[in-house]
C-alpha cells in the first residue's frame, strides 16, 4: 500500500474515530441540559461520516476491503441501537481479514446488542487468540453474565469467570474507566449471584469510584445507574438516589433509572410510614407482644457471652435501641418483637421492622436469606453485635429519618429464644441488575 493509500486509511479512520470522539466527550462541549440532544446530534455526525465514506468506497475497497468494511460496520455502531447492516458488513470484514482484532470486537458488540451472546462470546475469545486486548476481554466479562445457563453451578462458574476477565482488562490499561465500570458490575453480580459478602460490595464501589475518574466513563449514563444499585445494597440511599439522578440527567430518554429512584423512595416511604404506624399492630396486641419480652427470648445470648462461629467465645451486653452507636456495637446484643415486614419490589434483602421494650422502632435488613423464609409478625429476634447505621436525609422535599440494622446472615440471628437454623440460610441468588 503506497502513501496515498495509506493517507487515505487513514483519513477513513480519523473521520469515524471522530464520531465516536463526539459522542463520548459530549458532555465537555455541551450543558447538561443538551443530554436530550445528544442522541440526534451522534446521529447527525454519523450520518456526515457516512458521506465521507460513500465518496471514497470504491478506492478504498481496492485498497484494504477489510478495512473499510470494518471502518463502515463501526460508524453504524456508533448509535446505541441494533444495526443489522453493521453486523452483515462486520461479519464480510472478519471473513476477508479474520486477524482482524478490532472487526472481531466490533462485530461482537453487534451480536451483543441483539442479545445473541453465545455468538458475541465467539468473537470476543476469537479476537482474543490473535491478540490480548482489554476491549475483548471487557466484552468477554459482560457477555460471560448474560449467558443462559442449565444449571446454578454454571451460572456461579461463568460469574467467576467475568471477574477473571474484568481484572485481567483493568491490568491491560489502569486508567481506562469503561474496563473499571464493568469489574464494578462483574463484582456485584459476584455479590448478588455467589455470595451477599460486604467485602464483594465494596470491591464493586471501589472499581466505580476508579470509573468516575474517566472523563468519557463519568459521563455514561450506565456507570451512575449501577453505581446507583450497588449504593442501594450499601445502605447509602442519599447517595444511591443522587446516582439514579445523575443517570437520568445524563440520558432523559432511558426509564431504568427514574424507574429505580421511584422504587427506593416507595420503600424508604413505606420503613417511614410503618415506623410512624407501630407496624399497624394494635396498642393492646402490641403491650401484649412486649410485656411478654424478657431474657428468656435471647436464648443462646442470654448467658452473658457466646461462641462465635470461629470458636471464640464473645461477651455480649444486652442493650436498647436508643444505646446502638454507628457502626458494629462489639460485645452487644439486641433484641425486640417483629411489628412487620417492609415490602420491596426486590427480593434482597428482607426487610422487617424490631420494637423493643421502650418501645423504640428499628429496620433490620437480612441478607443471604432462602427464598420463602423470614419472620413473622409477633416473632422476638435477638441480635448479637449489630452493625447500625444512623438514616437522616431529604430528598426532593421529601425527608427520611430511622435507625437501621444490617445483619449479613440469618445464621446470627436467635428467632423466639432459638439460633436460626441453615435452612434460613441461601443458596446461590439469581437475579440481574445492569445494562452492561
Amino acid at each position: 500500500m503506497g502513501v496515498e493509500e495509506k493517507d487515505l486509511m487513514q483519513n477513513l479512520e480519523s473521520v469515524v474515530d471522530g464520531v465516536y470522539y463526539f459522542r463520548d466527550h459530549y458532555f465537555e462541549d455541551h450543558d447538561l441540559e443538551e443530554a436530550v440532544h445528544k442522541t440526534e446530534k451522534v446521529r447527525e455526525k454519523q450520518a456526515e461520516a457516512l458521506l465521507v465514506l460513500d465518496k471514497e468506497e470504491q478506492r478504498a475497497e481496492q485498497m484494504d476491503r477489510a478495512k473499510y468494511l470494518f471502518l463502515r460496520g463501526k460508524l453504524l455502531n456508533v448509535d446505541t441501537e441494533f444495526s443489522q447492516e453493521a453486523e452483515n458488513i462486520l461479519s464480510r470484514a472478519v471473513k476477508l481479514n479474520p486477524r482482524m482484532v478490532e472487526a472481531w470486537n466490533e462485530l461482537g458488540e453487534s451480536y451483543t446488542r441483539k442479545n445473541d451472546f453465545i455468538n458475541s462470546r465467539i468473537c470476543f475469545e476469537g479476537a482474543l487468540q490473535h491478540e490480548k486486548n482489554k476491549v475483548s476481554l471487557r466484552s468477554l466479562s459482560m457477555v460471560l453474565r448474560q449467558l443462559s445457563t442449565n444449571t446454578p453451578e454454571e451460572k456461579v462458574s461463568n460469574i467467576e469467570d467475568s471477574l477473571v476477565k474484568g481484572k485481567e482488562a483493568v491490568a491491560l490499561d489502569t486508567s481506562d474507566g469503561m474496563s473499571w465500570s464493568i469489574l464494578g458490575n462483574a463484582f456485584f453480580a459476584h455479590f448478588f449471584l455467589v455470595s451477599q459478602n460486604p467485602k464483594t460490595l465494596k470491591q464493586a464501589m471501589s472499581a466505580y469510584s476508579q470509573a468516575d475518574k474517566d472523563v468519557v466513563s463519568k459521563s455514561s449514563p450506565e456507570l451512575h445507574y449501577n453505581k446507583g444499585i450497588a449504593l442501594k445494597y450499601e445502605e447509602l440511599f442519599e447517595n444511591a438516589l443522587s446516582s439514579f439522578s445523575t443517570a437520568q440527567v445524563l440520558d432523559p430518554t432511558w426509564d431504568g433509572p427514574k424507574k429505580q429512584e421511584d422504587n427506593l423512595i416507595k420503600y424508604l416511604e413505606s420503613i417511614s410510614s410503618l415506623i410512624e404506624l407501630k407496624g399497624k399492630v394494635k396498642p393492646k396486641k402490641l403491650a401484649t407482644m412486649l410485656e411478654s419480652l424478657d431474657i428468656k427470648n435471647l436464648g443462646p445470648y442470654g448467658g452473658g457471652s457466646y461462641t462465635s462461629p470461629s470458636g471464640i467465645s464473645v461477651n455480649l451486653n444486652q442493650i436498647n435501641f436508643k444505646d446502638l452507636e454507628p457502626g458494629s456495637n462489639r460485645e452487644k446484643v439486641i433484641q425486640g418483637r417483629v411489628i412487620c415486614s417492609v415490602f420491596s419490589e426486590e427480593s434482597v434483602p428482607f426487610t422487617f421492622c424490631l420494637i423493643d421494650k421502650q418501645e423504640t422502632i428499628l429496620v433490620v435488613t437480612l441478607y443471604n436469606l432462602s427464598p420463602g423464609k423470614g419472620v413473622i409478625i409477633g416473632d422476638s429476634v435477638a441480635i448479637s453485635e449489630p452493625y447500625f447505621t444512623n438514616v437522616d436525609f431529604t430528598h426532593k422535599g421529601k425527608h427520611f429519618k430511622f435507625g437501621i440494622v444490617r445483619v449479613e446472615s440469618p445464621l446470627v440471628l436467635v428467632i423466639n429464644g432459638k439460633k436460626a437454623g441453615k435452612d434460613l440460610q441461601a443458596g446461590v441468588q439469581m437475579t440481574t441488575f445492569t445494562k452492561s
